[in-house]
């Protein structure tokens, strides 16, 4: 009986059997990304591009035709496979772009494996049957010899040039199409990917010479104050930005059954500066994107990470500008400085120094490096020498143990989670936050302790967002909207905290203005009355400047921007888009404040004139 069925079974024409197998596995895809329940789009979308490929096959295949579409078949499923884990982590459709992060997922495959639920992997189940039966199975002789059939040219012709014309009916009406998701939902996955490795990349770039701060601050609508607020208040201090790892703003106050998460980051904003709306501007790059955002008030790049497509240049920044004011730069990071490629990004924002795992070495190892305690201890250390020298000191710290997923020992823990959260995707998150806060808390009282801190500017933000909601099963969703009170969505999820503190300087004072990593620079050029004459800057003073837009990219659809009230996402453009109000959980078309056309047109105007700039700047010498 099981023999007769596997003679049916692979009596089929190849043509249709493999169809059918990349149809199940395209609906998988589909699923997964597009959430629109079981579909039978992809028989409009993927099939087409699928059977250009066969039809090729039956033309041109004289031998081995049936390996021939089982090598196209594991290609297909790998791409398919690849949409859905990178989604899963990044929330956007992978392109071939995403091979030159090949080196980093070896680094990272805890986090990658995390995302991995069992039901995903039923995509290689046919690979591994039919492997076995192509090499080892009875049937095997008769399948290749029925699969040796060359198909009738008539009828292979009809169906190229039909495939052809319905991929050119789903790629061409939806090229101009903003949101890559919306895009590759319209066109098929598969479409999409030829459509990206087709299609050029970039907008011509606008001249340089037309490229100046007054055309961004007309842009942005920044009027400078003649009298600025806190101009210089923190002339001749050190500056020492502490960037933490995955940190959400949510955190901050934060009780689990009456015990605080962050009781030290709590004590710091009750204390001093706090914005509790401030975004993420990081890309591709993740951590080193908002290195290169916060030092160089620069957007990431459309495509790739910063550290890939700018590091060669000679860029304008943060240590650059503080050196004219006479401060020594540094940079404090426990992974290896090859990683994402800081070692050349260091050299084009022009850090004096960096130190990384040869400094820092293996000791009390998580994840990628040495602890947070270990970093911070070490950190004292070299900052007290720096500090001895009698030189004011910039001091960029990159936290890192708490990195997806969230994973850290547990003895590590600081707080006792309740029974709901344990053994989740949020708890872990938690745990692993509750002991950023604990190790951050070590690093001040040290710093109090050599005298650092009491003649210190210290800026602490999140890099980006820890809890993407592409990621969360429904149980880690309705724990979040029990901390929340409301669904979580994509403002809570790119919403990270900023915190300014400074001894005489700042006092507990919230500001409720919306800013993002980009505003860094100008804040601090304020505060420490350094001269932004002559340097190209996207950001703005978050302490004299009310409103703001800024734009979102990569774990938002391309075009998405943030004003003060709302998120837009752009659909095909700005008419058809999504709005989420800030902090109000999910999309609604009643927005206050909502990101107005103007907006949206200038935003990407400013995008442009960033990328543009950046790419005519000059290399930097390669000896710095």
């Amino acid at each position: 009986m099981m023999s007769t069925y596997n003679a049916r079974l692979f009596g089929a024409k190849p043509i249709i059997f493999f169809s059918i197998i990349l149809l199940l596995k395209s609906c998988l895809a589909y699923f997964v990304i597009f959430g629109n329940g079981l579909s039978l789009t992809p028989l409009i979308t993927e099939i087409p591009s699928v059977l250009i490929i066969f039809c090729l096959i039956e033309w041109f295949a004289s031998k081995r035709k049936l390996m021939l579409y089982m090598i196209v078949n594991l290609l297909l499923t790998a791409i398919f496979f690849a949409a859905i884990m990178y989604y899963k982590y990044y929330g956007v459709i992978v392109t071939y772009h995403a091979l030159e992060q090949v080196n980093q997922v070896t680094a990272v495959s805890n986090s990658v494996f995390s995302l991995l639920d069992p039901y995903f992997l039923f995509i290689f189940t046919d690979i591994i049957v039919l492997g076995y039966y192509f090499f080892r199975g009875k049937n095997a002789v008769l399948w290749k010899k029925r699969g040796a059939k060359p198909e009738r040219r008539g009828v292979v012709a009809v169906l190229f040039f039909l495939s052809i014309i319905i991929c050119m009916a789903n790629v061409w009406p939806n090229r101009a199409s903003m949101n890559e998701l919306k895009k590759a939902s319209e066109m098929g996955i598969l479409n999409y990917e030829a459509y990206t490795i087709l299609k050029k990349d970039e907008l011509p770039p606008v001249d340089k010479s037309q490229i100046t701060q007054e055309k961004v601050n007309a842009l942005k609508g920044i009027e400078t104050p003649l009298n600025p607020a806190f101009a210089g208040s923190a002339k001749g201090k050190n500056v020492i930005i502490i960037q933490l790892e995955s940190f959400q703003n949510f955190l901050i106050n934060l009780k689990m059954d009456g015990v605080e998460v962050t009781p030290n980051l709590n004590r710091l904003v009750k204390e001093h500066f706090y914005f509790p709306n401030f975004y993420q501007n990081v890309g591709q790059g993740n951590t080193s994107d908002a290195e290169f955002v916060v030092n160089t008030s620069f957007y990431v790049p459309p495509i790739g990470a910063s550290t890939m497509i700018y590091a060669d240049k000679a860029v304008p920044s943060l240590p650059k500008l503080l050196k004219q004011e006479g401060y020594t730069s540094a940079t404090f990071h426990t992974n290896v400085v090859e990683f994402w490629n800081r070692k050349e990004l260091y050299k084009a924002v022009g850090f004096d120094h960096y130190y990384d795992r040869a400094f820092f070495g293996d000791e009390d190892k998580v994840f990628f490096g040495s602890s947070d305690e270990v970093l911070y201890r070490k950190t004292a250390e070299k900052l007290d020498d720096m500090q001895d020298t009698g030189n004011p000191f910039y001091a960029h710290v990159i936290a890192m143990t708490s990195h997806h997923p969230f994973s850290t020992p547990p003895e590590k823990d600081q707080i006792a989670l309740p029974e709901r959260f344990k053994d989740t995707f949020v708890g872990d998150y938690i745990r692993s936050q509750s002991y950023t806060d604990y190790a951050l808390g070590l690093f001040i009282e040290d710093l109090k302790a050599r005298g650092i801190w009491q003649n210190s500017l210290v800026v602490l933000y999140g890099d980006h967002l820890g809890l993407p909601v592409y990621s969360l099963d429904n149980n880690d969703k309705e724990l979040l909207k029990e901390i929340y009170g409301h669904e979580y969505s994509y403002t809570e999820m790119i919403n990270i905290p900023l915190i300014v503190a400074g001894d005489g300087i700042t006092s507990g004072r919230v500001f409720p203005q919306m800013g993002g990593q980009v505003d860094l620079l100008p804040t601090i050029a304020n505060l420490t009355g350094a001269s932004l004459e002559g340097q190209l800057h996207f950001g703005q003073d978050l302490l004299n400047q009310t409103e703001n837009f800024i734009p979102e990219r990569y774990y938002l659809p391309s075009g998405s921007v943030v004003n003060n009230n709302s998120l837009l996402i752009p659909g095909d453009g700005y008419e058809d888009g999504t709005y989420y109000q800030l902090n109000g959980g999910d999309e609604t078309t009643d927005v206050k404040g909502k990101v107005t056309k103007e907006q949206y047109d200038h935003m990407l105007e400013l995008m442009n004139l960033s990328d543009s700039y950046l790419r005519q700047l000059p290399e930097h010498s390669p000896e710095k």
